[in-house]
């Protein structure tokens, strides 16, 4: 339990560093371009699996299956970059793992699957952070933050995607598919939108994946370490690791309202997780 609990809190830290690099990124370069780069430098690095194990690792009898996964995946990645762009990183970050308030839902309108009644009072208090969080018709508003909790939504489609394909998938070739169907999906809109990148932009976008996918091995290696339901809530880490961020390169702090919410959203999100027993591999947006 020890070392998953800290597997999660690095693979938070990692994530929240991965944001930072969005959003140093997201000053020269348009969110097309960003949502490439993530899924295509990811894809790069599993070059080697594929080459290990040949044509044959990509065998499938769900390809509905990962083409659903992916598109909700990038989707999800699209939204997040978009936020992170234009809201401090503490909010993007919150709002998009705001999505274990969002799976019971998926799960029932796709798989028909029963929400238990202590459930839903969870629920509802997580969503009624989001609120305190988004704060509806006072004029701190920004319909960034929508975009932002659209971003939670598609991820726990995704999510529920893999859930679906992991009866069937191992965990690498669910990763790889993701990776091939978010990078082909993206790269249309990046050569319509294309800005060649400056040196050091470069090496951001490097950095950008390197966190992005060993965070990413990270958070699974953690599941290995102990049930979802008790470490998963470790990885709300990330939105202290994002503000710290946020305050060390931008001089952004949240405000009371802000802290309020979060809170109220993060004691829900984990009550959600551990009424469910259920993992939430997904939580950084693919």
């Amino acid at each position: 339990m020890r070392r998953g609990a800290l597997l999660m809190v690095a693979s938070a830290l990692l994530f929240a560093s991965m944001a930072t690099m969005v959003s140093i990124a997201a000053r020269e370069l348009g969110n097309a371009l960003l949502v490439f780069f993530r899924h295509f430098i990811m894809l790069v690095f599993l070059l080697p699996w594929l080459a290990r194990h040949g044509r044959r690792a990509l065998a499938t009898d769900d390809l509905r299956g990962h083409l659903v996964r992916g598109l909700a995946g990038v989707a999800a990645v699209a939204c997040y970059f978009y936020a992170i762009a234009r809201l401090r990183l503490a909010d993007a970050v919150l709002l998009n793992q705001s999505m274990p308030l969002f799976i019971p839902l998926v799960e029932r309108a796709w798989l028909g699957e029963r929400v238990p009644p202590r459930l839903w009072g969870v629920l509802g208090l997580g969503f009624f952070g989001l609120l305190l969080i988004l704060r509806p018709g006072s004029g701190v508003f920004q319909p960034a933050a929508l975009v932002g909790l659209a971003s939670a939504v598609f991820a726990s489609i995704s999510q529920v995607g893999i859930r679906r394909l992991t009866r069937t998938e191992p965990l690498t070739r669910i990763v790889f598919y993701f990776g091939l169907v978010a990078s082909v999906v993206a790269l249309p809109p990046a050569l319509y939108w294309w800005t060649s990148p400056s040196a050091r932009t470069w090496a951001v976008l490097l950095l950008m994946g390197v966190f992005a996918t060993v965070g990413q091995l990270t958070l699974t290696r953690a599941y290995l370490h102990a049930p979802a339901a008790r470490v998963g809530p470790f990885l709300y880490a990330g939105p202290v690791f994002a503000g710290l961020l946020d305050w060390l390169i931008w001089g952004r702090l949240p405000d009371a309202l802000f802290v309020a919410g979060a809170v109220v959203v993060i004691a829900a999100a984990t009550l959600a997780l551990r009424l469910r027993g259920a993992p939430a591999e997904d939580a950084a947006a693919g």
